[in-house]
């Protein structure tokens, strides 16, 4: 990975995220900008991206910023160059699994509403159709 520094425009746009919920992100402590330039402006890294890519993927799926922060502990655990001890890798990766599990349900339920929600405009076209015929 490189260590190049991108300001957070640039982020943004890699990110498809507002430089507003970046921030946000920012003050809830899911994501710490890695340096800060000699005029002050947030730094961030290749990692820092890949975090927010994690966050924007676990919104849409509806967990909450605490369980956001405890999954990138847990994964910020793991990643560390000094593996963690055997009992408490099992834990984090039992943390982990349960977060891929619940994913998992979330996935299945949108899919349920997306199937609903294709019948639903089904019915609206059949219905048009059946109301423009004389």
């Amino acid at each position: 990975m490189s260590s190049r520094h991108m300001q957070i425009g640039e982020v943004a746009a890699r990110t498809e995220l507002s430089l507003r919920t970046i921030r946000h992100y920012e003050e809830t402590g899911l994501v710490i900008p890695s340096a800060r330039s000699q005029g002050g402006f947030r730094l961030y890294t290749e990692a820092d991206v890949a975090r927010l890519m994690v966050i924007r993927r676990m919104k849409p799926l509806g967990f909450t910023l605490d369980e956001m922060r405890d999954l990138l502990e847990a994964t910020d655990r793991l990643d560390t160059g000094e593996p963690p001890a055997a009992e408490e890798r099992e834990q984090l990766l039992e943390r982990v699994r349960a977060y891929e599990l619940s994913a998992a349900r979330k996935i299945e339920d949108l899919r349920v509403q997306l199937a609903r929600a294709e019948d639903f405009a089904a019915t609206l076209r059949t219905h048009l159709e059946q109301a423009a015929r004389p």
